[in-house]
């Protein structure tokens, strides 16, 4: 294992893709970033199935940012199964999502998101925010040690 840490970035709209990896390279804290274009690839990522059945999955991501909205499986069942499964539970997912609905907000707390972020319209302040948002999970907060993880 090496000392990089990875982003997974789970988001179907081609043209929100492209903005927030520029966003995250511009933040330029050496994070790795893997993309997963619908909620299915999401979690065959994180549970090493499908076209990830080989990959590692004792390395987890240091961060999950999660739209809601999302082709196959939608962000909120995407989410309910982080939790649900004891290695992945306390994964630090962030929806990062254009809704702003009430009920989505309400439902991603309740499913144990650890925050609910507003995509800005204006390309600078999405840029902050997502410049914001790696500075803390990446380089500010403490995870769990891994030896204590199920």
């Amino acid at each position: 294992m090496d000392n990089r840490k990875t982003i997974l970035l789970v988001e179907d709209n081609p043209d929100d893709l492209e903005l927030t990896l520029l966003a995250l390279k511009r933040s330029n804290l050496g994070q790795d970033i893997v993309v997963a274009r619908d909620g299915q690839e999401a979690l065959d990522y994180l549970f090493g199935e499908g076209n990830y059945a080989q990959r590692d999955t004792r390395e987890l991501p240091v961060m999950t940012l999660l739209d809601l909205k999302l082709p196959k499986i939608n962000g909120l069942e995407v989410l309910q199964r982080i939790r649900s499964e004891p290695r992945t539970r306390r994964l630090p997912v962030v929806i990062l999502t254009s809704s702003d609905e009430r009920g989505d907000l309400v439902a991603s707390y309740n499913l144990g998101a650890n925050s609910y972020v507003r995509k800005p319209v204006d390309f600078a302040q999405f840029n902050e925010v997502l410049r914001q948002l790696t500075l803390y999970w990446l380089r500010v907060n403490l995870p769990p040690p891994a030896t204590e993880l199920p």
